[in-house]
């Protein structure tokens, strides 16, 4: 009874009152900010534990900070799309029939996963001034390795959001989601074959050589 009590006036405190009204805040007045920082946050954390896996592997000597940077970015770019397709996505699509869902599931994988992925791989080329035949070879070959795991993942994870959940919410679950996904991301981003390294070297030296006879 004492503990109930003490539950109680815990559940009724400032402390508490005050983070419910602030929970309030950042998922109605400021939802695309706080969307996009949930992204920025949980793409670099992924980032950091491949990193961390890499280490600890020998596969490399030490955390890449700037990697880490860039893949945090990527996250604010694809946190911008996801906010905006949501929003549209249950506009055109109210209601949380069971066919909805369905309906919805099917349109954000076969619409919003290429967009997001084709973001993602556009931000981080620009970022590290990549010519686009790479960027255009990267979204075919490692942009078909993370579609195909997209459809193992969120599937199922994407009924749950679209049946259960508001609007507001959709970002910050498909981010807690995507935690374990954002490794496998910075994984496939960073994952060169010594092949696929001379590869795209050459394209790199060939594009700086044009550009070096144009001017």
């Amino acid at each position: 009874m004492q503990s109930n009590v003490l539950l109680l006036r815990l559940f009724n405190s400032k402390v508490i009152k005050r983070c419910r009204q602030l929970g309030r805040t950042m998922f109605s007045k400021y939802l695309l900010l706080t969307n996009v920082g949930i992204s920025i946050s949980l793409s670099g954390a992924g980032d950091i534990i491949e990193q961390h896996y890499e280490i600890v592997t020998k596969q490399k000597e030490k955390w890449d900070r700037v990697r880490t940077h860039h893949m945090s970015i990527s996250g604010m770019t694809v946190g911008i799309v996801c906010h905006t397709w949501y929003k549209y996505l249950d506009r055109a699509l109210p209601g949380r029939t069971l066919t909805i869902v369905m309906k919805k599931v099917i349109i954000d994988q076969i619409v919003c996963s290429p967009i997001c992925i084709s973001v993602f791989f556009l931000t981080l080329s620009y970022l590290e001034h990549l010519p686009w035949e790479v960027t255009k070879k990267e979204i075919i070959t490692k942009g078909k390795r993370l579609y195909i795991a997209e459809w193992v993942v969120w599937p199922p994870a994407q009924v749950v959001n679209f049946y259960f959940l508001p609007t507001r919410f959709r970002v910050l679950y498909d981010n807690t989601i995507s935690l374990g996904y954002d490794v496998y991301t910075s994984y496939v981003r960073h994952d060169n074959s010594d092949e696929e390294k001379q590869t795209n070297l050459a394209v790199i030296n060939e594009d700086s050589r044009d550009t070096k006879e144009n001017s």
